[in-house]
């Protein structure tokens, strides 16, 4: 047990989270072990990243490109999770986040299938993100993946390739206030515009086919996925894995802890009050009906962030075809049950595109 009240509950949330999108978990046992202050958190997460490095540089030397792009990809990983929730020091939280996206970017064209970056402009700037297509498929549908409030785009990698192996290309999509957009957009509630800026670059391309587009999100972005589906018509299919219905709701109860901190510095609040503000604009309430598109939410019975009836409100005000799987199991997100939801939701989203 940590010194640290902050390390313990960290580690308690999200170890399956850890596991299940990257990290080894003989790695995550040793980092237990060594982090006893949330201070030392990024560095020492940084640390173990680089030794991930060092294993890609070698392999590089020796021309062995997919185990170096495999070891790039695990130290990205590992620097994301060493920013995750670190608002102790910017300058430090900005090194991790530059060596993820630096290792990420050495990984995307030796895995299978490669990483291409894209930039769809947005408002004057850019939205940033990763387009990935399945082998020998002409012009696939595409899922765009959004991630939650501390995540970023290059977590979703595990969980695309579940997409890709069924036929369909993936863009994980750092929206605003998440990953790189976040130094430059806040957190906003209009994610049919963000959205809608994701598939206008798509229609240009012709090796995807942006009239099947699905949407699906995690944790927070299992709010932005619907509120974009509500508000961009063009979207076919959406799927929510975890999600809050009402943000503001969620925000009153929360205790102050690492999320109401992020969310803080997402919406850039510095009070409870402007964070309260902020919170009670992302929400579905008057929006849910405008769901017409085929919709699948999942939610596990063991998730201590966000309460399954959140979803099941969804279900209940969306005027498309909807579906509610629950697993009892299920932390959350349902890491701790990836071999059920990854599955279930690239199944689905296949089906329905």
């Amino acid at each position: 047990m940590a010194s640290d009240p902050r390390v313990d509950l960290t580690f308690s949330l999200f170890k399956p989270r850890y596991i299940q999108t990257g990290v080894d978990p003989f790695d995550l046992e040793r980092l237990v072990e060594r982090i006893d202050r949330w201070e030392d958190w990024c560095a020492l997460w940084s640390d173990e990243a680089l030794q991930h490095e060092k294993l890609a540089e070698e392999a590089t030397a020796k021309g062995r490109h997919l185990t170096a792009a495999e070891a790039y990809l695990r130290a990205a990983i590992y620097y994301h999770y060493g920013k995750h929730y670190f608002l102790v020091d910017e300058g430090e939280y900005r090194r991790a986040h530059d060596n993820m996206l630096r290792c990420y970017t050495a990984a995307s064209t030796g895995i299978d299938p490669p990483m291409e970056r894209i930039e769809p402009p947005f408002e004057g700037g850019r939205l940033a993100a990763w387009l990935r297509k399945p082998k020998g498929i002409n012009r696939p549908p595409v899922a765009i993946i959004i991630p939650g409030l501390d995540a970023c785009k290059e977590e979703l990698h595990a969980w695309s390739d579940a997409f890709l192996s069924r036929g369909m290309a993936t863009v994980t999509l750092d929206g605003p206030g998440q990953g790189e957009t976040a130094f430059w957009l806040p957190i906003r509630a209009d994610w049919g515009r963000v959205i809608g800026a994701v598939i206008d670059t798509l229609s240009l391309r012709d090796d995807v086919d942006a009239d099947r587009v699905g949407v699906v999100g995690q944790s927070l972005g299992a709010l932005y996925a619907p509120l974009a589906a509500a508000g961009e018509p063009r979207i076919k299919a959406c799927v929510a894995n975890c999600g809050p219905f009402d943000y503001g709701a969620l925000y009153l109860v929360r205790p102050q802890n690492h999320l109401r901190l992020m969310f803080l510095a997402r919406t850039g609040s510095t009070t409870y009050d402007e964070g309260l503000e902020a919170a009670k604009k992302i929400s579905l309430n008057g929006l849910a009906e405008r769901i017409i598109c085929p919709l699948l939410v999942v939610f596990g019975g063991g998730d201590k962030l966000i309460p399954p009836s959140e979803g099941q409100r969804l279900v209940a005000e969306a005027s498309g075809r909807s579906e509610f799987v629950y697993f009892e199991e299920g932390n959350h997100v349902c890491f701790n049950i990836s071999y059920k939801f990854r599955p279930l939701t690239a199944d689905w989203m296949a089906e329905h595109l």
